[in-house]
Parts: C-alpha cells; sequence; structure tokens
C-alpha cells in the first residue's frame, strides 16, 4: 500500500470547527503551548525532533499536533522532509485576543474559557519563574534592560480599558519595528506580558 506523504495525513477537513472555545482549548494546554513555542524559538521540526526535545512520546505530539493544526496555530511543512517517513511541523502566524466576556455567564464555555485563563496565568508566571532562576547567568546588559513596572491606581473600567488598548498599540508597533530589523548576534527572544486587573492589597 502506498504510504501517504506528511501533507496528506494531515490535512484537515473543510468542516473543522473553528468555534473561540475550541481555538482556546487547542492552545492553553501547557504541553501543546510548549509546543508552539519551540516550533516558533527553534524553528520547524518533525515529530521525532519534537518528541526528543521534550521527552514525549511521538505518538503523544502527534496527538497535540493535531488541534494546534486544526486551529492554525502550527502546519505542516513537507517540503523539508527527505522522505515519506519524515513528518515536519512549522508554526504559523495566529493572532489571539480574546475575554471570559466573549461566552454566556453560567455557560459551559465560560468555565472553559476561565480555565483557559486560568492557565495562561500559569504560563506566565512559569516563564516569569524561569527567567527569575536563570537571571544571574544571563549578562548584565539583559538583566538591566529586563524588569517589571507596576502602579496601583483608583481608575474607571473605562480608563483601564483606555490604558490596556494604549500598552498594546505600543506593543504592537515595537513589535513591528524589531521584526523588521535584521536580528543582532545578542539578540534574544523577549517575552512581554501585559495584565490589567482591578486590585486590592495583596495578602503576603
Amino acid at each position: 500500500m502506498t504510504r501517504k506523504t506528511a501533507e496528506l495525513r494531515h490535512r484537515i477537513d473543510d468542516d473543522a470547527s473553528t468555534d473561540l472555545i475550541d481555538v482556546l482549548v487547542a492552545l492553553h494546554h501547557p504541553t501543546r503551548r510548549w509546543l508552539v513555542e519551540l516550533l516558533h524559538v527553534e524553528g520547524p521540526a518533525t515529530v521525532g525532533g519534537l518528541a526528543g526535545r521534550t521527552g514525549l512520546a511521538v505518538g503523544s505530539v502527534s496527538h497535540h499536533l493535531k488541534p494546534l493544526h486544526r486551529q492554525g496555530f502550527v502546519e505542516p511543512a513537507p517540503e523539508l522532509a527527505r522522505d515519506t517517513r519524515e513528518s515536519w511541523w512549522r508554526v504559523t502566524e495566529r493572532p489571539l485576543s480574546w475575554s471570559v466576556e466573549d461566552f454566556a455567564p453560567d455557560g459551559l464555555d465560560r468555565k472553559v474559557a476561565g480555565q483557559a485563563e486560568l492557565e495562561n496565568f500559569r504560563f506566565q508566571a512559569r516563564a516569569t519563574q524561569q527567567w527569575l532562576k536563570q537571571m544571574d547567568e544571563a549578562t548584565p546588559e539583559w538583566r538591566r534592560a529586563a524588569g517589571s513596572t507596576e502602579t496601583l491606581v483608583r481608575a474607571t473600567p473605562e480608563q483601564t480599558a483606555e490604558l490596556h488598548r494604549r500598552l498594546g498599540d505600543v506593543v504592537s508597533e515595537w513589535t513591528e519595528e524589531v521584526k523588521t530589523e535584521s536580528p543582532a548576534p545578542e539578540s534574544r527572544m523577549v517575552r512581554v506580558i501585559l495584565r490589567l486587573f482591578p486590585s486590592g492589597p495583596v495578602k503576603p
């Protein structure tokens, strides 16, 4: 029997779901988020290469790539394969912006969205902890460049939304500027995290 190419094996049906809740379920899973970032930072890889990089079984990697592919976060890269046995993947540009308010209160989708928000926070916390643990290994220039900004001020929802919009515009403009320049030898992947929310005194 003729073996299908990687492109045919991973082709998705035209009626694949594109509902927002399916997108959130696909991405906000620790392992799947990790696979997407590995492909983003390290470039295209085979299923076997991702398995070796993560310690996951090949079948497990393929299982996690399927929903990521279905929702447009990764895609096959068959032109990189040396034969039909190799299954190469690359990350795709897939902007994602959402709020729990996109879902009706008390519904199952709202609960799933809330869990996705929690997983997103946990992901950001792990990323921050990872940097703090590795900070001493970074150069003084990187330690000075990295940092955080915090303020606590009384504001309305409208004022908070406006600040969120302004910060988002600044980050988007900066991202596009950096992407158009040739990477310098000292450049590294930089994560920018913005969170705005009402808050009272934080308990120790």
